[in-house]
Order: structure tokens, then sequence, then C-alpha cells
């Protein structure tokens, strides 16, 4: 099944540009608390490199998200 065509920013509801700017919002904030996380976080306290996880940090919402699930060591 194809894609829609990409709508311009001018031509969205004001419920979409709500929802779109939403999630960047909640994405940037991921991003943030995980890179945040990973630069205070001593590397013993860290399953993987920790280079390997700001990299997948950089994956929209998954990246963040696995990390805080099964990056960190309790």
């Amino acid at each position: 099944m194809p894609l829609p065509p990409k709508k311009p920013w001018s031509e969205l509801s004001p419920r979409q540009r709500a929802a779109t700017l939403t999630a960047v919002a909640v994405q940037l904030s991921l991003l943030t608390a995980a890179l945040t996380d990973l630069r205070r976080r001593p590397a013993s306290e860290v399953r993987g490199p920790k280079r390997a996880w700001v990299l997948a940090s950089f994956v929209n919402f998954v990246g963040p998200l696995a990390y805080f699930a099964f990056g960190r060591r309790r």
C-alpha cells in the first residue's frame, strides 16, 4: 500500500500540528534524558559500550526507551 503524499506544514490542521509538535517534544526529551544519563553514569553501570548506546539513542523513540529498559544496570 503506497504512503499518502506528504503535506506541507501550512496544510496541516491545528490538531495535526499540535500532535507533531508533541511528538517532537517527547522525542527530544527522551534523547536528552538518555544522553544526560549516559554522560553521568559510570561505564560499569551500563550494559554494553556507552558509545553504542549513545548512537542507539538517536533512533526515534526506540533508542532512548531501549536504553532505559535494557541498557542500565540496577
